[in-house]
């Protein structure tokens, strides 16, 4: 079922590339980190080719309490398909909208990713679960997890997992800005916060993405009109950006 929401997570599950392991995590609640997230999921598995995987959704949905339900789909910004859906089972939006929360509404997850304030030890014990874990297991790290394990889960070679960090609510723009200049990451990682709105009106990122030679060209190259004269020039003796964007440069810079 199409629930007219777009978020990385989404479209990943969207495009049909999620394994089965976890496509059944994320059908029992356990990945998704925002209630909307959470929701759009289940939606979507309801529709899956696998039928435990059909009736593991459909459970979890009525295992979540009608209240919440009634409360989350009053909210102005839940999409219309999403509230129909409820509300076609009986579920009316409530008089009062839910607040705003980032934990999801049914949380089947009881695993400790640690704190936010870590020692040198406690980050180093931090790699070696991280090496332990399996895919499923890395994917709910990197939505729930401390800033340390968001930082080696974003260059994870499976792009799931490094676009589930894309999704943690507890992510911030200056974490996005550091990804924004790293070589190490995916590409897909660097298109998709060159496409997030949000993301791209924060000038340093914009600027990390169009100096990093790993960025896919087309984002760089729509990114460069916002850019200052002062770093576009800096950017034309650049010898680690493609010779494509530095044509583009010296293109703006002539008709400066």
């Amino acid at each position: 079922m199409e629930v007219g929401l777009r978020t990385p997570l989404l479209d990943f599950f969207r495009r049909g590339d999620v394994a089965r392991d976890v496509r059944l995590l994320a059908a029992q609640g356990a990945i998704a980190p925002r209630p909307i997230e959470q929701l759009g999921l289940l939606l979507l598995l309801l529709s899956d080719h696998d039928s435990e995987i059909r009736e593991t959704a459909e459970a979890t949905l009525k295992a979540i309490p009608e209240d919440l339900l009634s409360g989350f789909i009053a909210r102005s910004d839940v999409p219309a398909e999403l509230r129909d859906f409820f509300i076609k089972r009986g579920i009316e939006p409530a008089a009062v909208p839910l607040p705003d929360v980032e934990a999801p509404l049914l949380d089947q997850d009881e695993n400790d990713y640690g704190s936010e304030a870590m020692t040198d030890d406690d980050k180093m014990s931090v790699l070696q679960r991280l090496a332990t874990m399996s895919v499923p297991e890395k994917v709910q790290a990197a939505m729930k997890g401390t800033r340390e394990m968001r930082g080696v889960l974003i260059r994870d070679s499976n792009k799931l997992v490094a676009l589930a960090v894309l999704s943690s609510p507890k992510m911030t723009e200056s974490e996005v800005e550091a990804f924004a200049k790293m070589g190490s990451v995916g590409e897909d990682v660097l298109r998709t916060i060159g496409h997030t709105r949000a993301w791209v009106k924060n000038y340093g990122i914009v600027l990390g993405l169009v100096k990093n030679s790993k960025t896919p060209l087309a984002v760089s190259l729509t990114l460069l009109n916002r850019l200052n004269d002062s770093d576009v020039k800096k950017l034309s003796t650049d010898r680690n950006i493609p010779e494509s964007l530095r044509l583009a440069v010296r293109k703006r810079l002539q008709a400066v």
